[in-house]
């Protein structure tokens, strides 16, 4: 014959101190699988009147292209113009291969990145004054349809 015998159910002062922690650690989970997410699949949509840029939630965006200053986007390799290189996160993420939302460039200058590799970057100026720095796939396709958009 089994008998079973049940633990005495702890204090809840224990469940609402592991509450918080438990929460914090399922954010931190959301934050991470929705950076692992978009290092495959951010994307970017330039139309006639504004690039949007798909990826982590925290820092999708929406950009007017008379924000843009189009006749000067490049392509760029990073490894050579090191002052448009991400230096400090100031809101984003930034894991190996991989950087995305808001950094100060080595030059001082703010920067909106979505990066994954640093050759072939597009780099596009905007009127603000800070840029945009972004791993596409066709980046002098993208550099001939931002330059378009200006005629």
């Amino acid at each position: 014959m089994t008998e079973t015998f049940h633990i005495v159910p702890a204090a809840s002062k224990v469940l609402w101190f592991l509450l918080p922690v438990m929460l914090v650690l399922l954010a931190i989970g959301v934050g991470l699988g929705t950076a692992v997410y978009a290092t495959r699949h951010a994307r970017f949509e330039l139309s006639a009147q504004e690039l949007r840029i798909h990826g982590e939630w925290l820092y999708a965006r929406r950009v007017l292209v008379r924000d843009l200053r189009t006749q000067a986007a490049e392509v760029v390799d990073l490894n050579e113009r090191r002052e448009l290189q991400p230096r400090r996160r100031t809101a984003g993420t930034a894991v190996p291969g991989y950087r995305a939302g808001w950094f100060r460039l080595r030059n001082g200058d703010k920067a909106l990145v979505y990066l994954t590799r640093r050759e072939r970057v597009v780099h596009v100026p905007t009127q603000r004054g800070d840029h945009l720095l972004l791993s596409v796939t066709e980046p002098e396709r993208m550099v001939a349809s931002l330059r378009r958009l200006s005629r």
